[in-house]
């Protein structure tokens, strides 16, 4: 071999050699393909077999609707008004001495509970016991002066008698006695007057109560004039709400009190939720705020486990009058729309019909119906916002079984049907 085959076969490019796996691997690539072809057009085959949602809620166009259903019934509500009202002590005395002098004894714990004639402070009473041994002993003087002095007018009178002396000395001694009887009252009422500021000393409790924070400390010198007190007590039991409501109540309420009743009220917390406490209207104000258009009531609680304290904000249910053999359904069924306030009634055979009605006094839960509805009926109570007269309907909840009077056999079974089996 010459040099230039040799050159070329060194240049000439070399080929891989084939290996063993290349033909099977072409082989597999068609199978998976295939897979994946057949797996695509089985679920495009699935999804078209699927059936389209039905909108719910319209009669005779997909399933029913599943509904909560209630039915009416007949018993009394009660017509209450609902005001906000604060808690006012019947009683808030701010305790001050009535006489001035050291304070030498405090015979209470803030936040104690007194009873009206309990001691609750000393003040110094020495210097009034020495006025009044002052006044005891111009007392007895003046008496004894008053002595002499009557018994010389009964020596002048019968001296006066016998033209022994003149006159005028008689006038003039007559004119002594009612001098020294008026130094005996006055000297009786210095006296007096000495006892009762030795009572002021000892201070008691007038009203039956809670004590405050203590404003006054032992030892101070305490005067009639000073402007906080020594202590303030509050009467907490009974205690008293005043609340407003609108003058447009008042015939209402003036009517049933003229009616010698009794109006209950109920005390709620802030929030409308606790009942705290329940009383009774002890009394109305005497005009109405012209400024507001709205007049002050006043209801007392006995307050027994003291839920209300003074100025505490509450939320006021007055009871008025009680409507009785009331046509009642839960508030949730009433509905307002075009036809007014209205329900949907559950018919016997499972659709629902829209039913005007006329609704009267509510409380929290319950409304009563005036007109349109009777004891027994049923009503749509959750999902009325998916439904339309005529809907088709199907009921869950504990009234599902529940049927009107009158029903048949065959609605009793509908009614008994679960959603799961419809």
């Amino acid at each position: 071999m010459d040099d230039n085959t040799m050159r070329e076969a060194k240049e000439a490019p070399v080929r891989p050699r084939p290996t063993v796996d290349a033909p099977v691997s072409r082989r597999r690539r068609p199978v998976w393909i295939v897979v994946g072809l057949i797996a695509i057009a089985a679920l495009v085959w699935w999804i078209r077999q699927a059936p389209a949602p039905q909108p719910a809620g319209r009669a005779g166009t997909g399933a029913p609707t599943p509904v909560v259903a209630a039915a009416a019934q007949q018993g009394d509500i009660a017509i209450t008004l609902n005001a906000l009202g604060t808690v006012t002590p019947l009683a808030t005395v701010t305790i001050k001495t009535q006489i001035s002098g050291y304070l030498m004894r405090v015979a209470f714990q803030e936040g104690q509970r007194v009873k009206q004639g309990d001691l609750l402070a000393e003040i110094d009473f020495r210097p009034y016991e020495l006025t009044l041994r002052n006044a005891q002993g111009q007392l007895a003087r003046d008496e004894a002066l008053l002595n002499n002095a009557q018994l010389d007018l009964a020596r002048y009178q019968t001296l006066v008698a016998q033209n022994a002396v003149p006159r005028q000395q008689l006038d003039t001694q007559k004119s002594l006695v009612a001098q020294y009887q008026g130094a005996v009252i006055t000297d009786q009422a210095q006296i007096d007057t000495a006892k009762l500021n030795i009572t002021y000393c000892h201070i008691i409790a007038p009203v039956s109560g809670r004590i405050g924070l203590r404003l006054v400390d032992q030892g101070n010198y305490v005067t009639p004039g000073d402007a906080n007190g020594l202590l303030v007590i509050t009467q907490l039991q009974p205690i008293t709400v005043i609340f407003t409501l609108p003058e447009d109540n008042l015939p209402q309420i003036m009517a049933r009190l003229r009616a010698g009743a009794t109006l209950p009220v109920t005390a709620f917390d802030r929030s409308s939720t606790h009942q705290l406490a329940v009383g009774a209207l002890a009394t109305l104000d005497n005009q109405i705020d012209t400024t507001t258009g709205t007049v002050k009531l006043r209801a007392q609680f006995a307050n027994d486990d003291e839920s209300l304290f003074p100025n505490q904000f509450v939320n006021i249910k007055l009871q008025v009058d009680v409507v009785h053999d009331a046509t009642l359904v839960p508030t949730a069924a009433i509905q307002r729309g075009a036809p007014g306030t209205f329900v949907y009634l559950v018919n016997q055979d499972e659709t629902v019909s829209v039913r005007p009605v006329t609704v009267g006094p509510n409380d929290a839960d319950r409304t009563s119906i005036s007109s349109g509805l009777a004891a027994g009926d049923r009503v749509v109570i959750d999902g009325a916002d998916k439904l339309r007269d005529g809907a088709k309907v199907s009921l869950r909840g504990p009234d599902s079984n529940a049927q009107p009077p009158g029903a048949t056999p065959a609605a009793r079974q509908r009614g008994r049907r679960s959603p799961a089996g419809q």
